[in-house]
């Protein structure tokens, strides 16, 4: 894998920083981007990944982005991981600014690099015979849930947005990947949710058994791109044992019905 070239939005932290980790074990070459700088550069000190400051949400970061691939390499797998909740109020009562960073990041974020980076994706597949576009988005992108709201509505997008742009590549070496994960514990995902409120965001996984991790994801992204070029999973949805629905978590040890 070490001719190969993978770019990972959103890889500051959680979910982004393990795919990084996991590529680069893996033997990838791997363009790590985020908007913070010095977390940036803390995981290419440790992984030797590229590091590279944008925010997905600015037109001019993600063109100089494209501009720095372009001239640097091919790239085969472009790994649309940077999305983000805000709030849990009702439709009625929610703010629209948070329902407009939740779109912003979540679905013209990936709608933008995805159509940057195309034509290096398209080269990439010409040179070894496939390319990848990976989309992380949510099981919130298939079942709706009280309090879900602007981020159910983004992340139904996101999932739009990948099925139509599989059916535009019909015919052509890429393959289109969603990934859905439920319920996540990352260090930040629940803090931004809550605006900082870490209460609030640890109550989340309280009493919980064994959620998922970064790196539970982070295993299915790469075990995803690492398959023969051929075959394609378009959805894969994973959640903990714990989680039958979004808004359905069992809270308290798992045990057999009738133990």
């Amino acid at each position: 894998m070490g001719s190969r070239r993978a770019v990972v939005t959103g890889a500051s932290s959680g979910i982004g920083a393990a795919t990084v980790r996991r590529l680069r074990n893996d033997g990838w070459d791997v363009v790590a981007v985020a908007r913070r700088a010095d977390r940036l550069d803390a995981l290419a000190a440790e992984t030797g990944a590229t590091p590279f400051v944008a925010d997905v949400t600015v037109e001019a970061d993600v063109e100089a982005l494209r501009v720095f691939l372009a001239e640097s390499g091919p790239v085969h797998t472009l790994i649309n991981n940077a999305g983000g909740a805000k709030g849990i109020e009702s439709v009625e009562t929610a703010s629209v600014e948070d329902w407009a960073w939740m779109f912003e990041v979540n679905v013209i974020g990936v709608k933008r690099v995805t159509s940057a980076l195309l034509p290096l994706l398209r080269l990439g597949a010409t040179e070894s015979g496939g390319a990848d576009i990976v989309t992380v988005t949510s099981i919130a992108g298939h079942v709706a849930y009280i309090g879900g709201g602007g981020y159910n509505a983004a992340k139904f997008a996101a999932h739009a947005l990948m099925e139509v742009l599989r059916l535009e590549l019909s015919g052509e070496p890429i393959r289109v990947i969603e990934v859905a994960p439920g319920l996540v514990h990352t260090e930040e995902f629940s803090l931004v949710r809550f605006g900082g409120d870490a209460a609030k965001a640890a109550a989340v996984y309280d009493g919980v058994e064994a959620p998922l991790t970064a790196v539970d994801v982070a295993d299915v992204i790469v075990d995803a791109v690492e398959k023969p070029a051929h075959v394609n999973q378009d959805l894969i949805v994973l959640k903990p044992v714990a989680q039958a629905a979004p808004h359905l978590l069992a809270r308290g040890p798992l045990r057999s019905a009738g133990a």
